[in-house]
């Protein structure tokens, strides 16, 4: 018998784990400018952020939708150069 495969990004991942993941990517001051709620606006903790989405169908489509993004925008296949590379800068012609 084969395991089945979710193709759902989303699966097992709950939400505290995106707001943890939110959070400690964009701190609760952004969050709150790119997500317009009060609980992530006044007095931001995790535990009243999960009850308000826990009720809250469209703030929670929110959370997701942005979670969802910044996984996109971790895995681009872009990386920044390093500021120091020895091999640039190497006194010896290349053949």
């Amino acid at each position: 018998m084969t395991a089945h495969i979710s193709n759902d990004p989303l699966h097992g991942v709950t939400l505290e784990m995106q707001v943890n993941t939110l959070v400690a990517r964009y701190g609760w001051n952004e969050l709150g400018n790119r997500i317009k709620i009060n609980c992530f606006r006044k007095d931001p903790s995790v535990k009243s952020s999960l009850k308000f989405l826990r009720r809250t169908p469209w703030a929670r489509a929110e959370v997701e939708a942005l979670y969802l993004d910044s996984l996109h925008d971790d895995g681009n296949g872009e990386q920044d150069e390093p500021a120091f590379n020895p091999w640039t800068d190497s006194r010896t012609p290349r053949s």
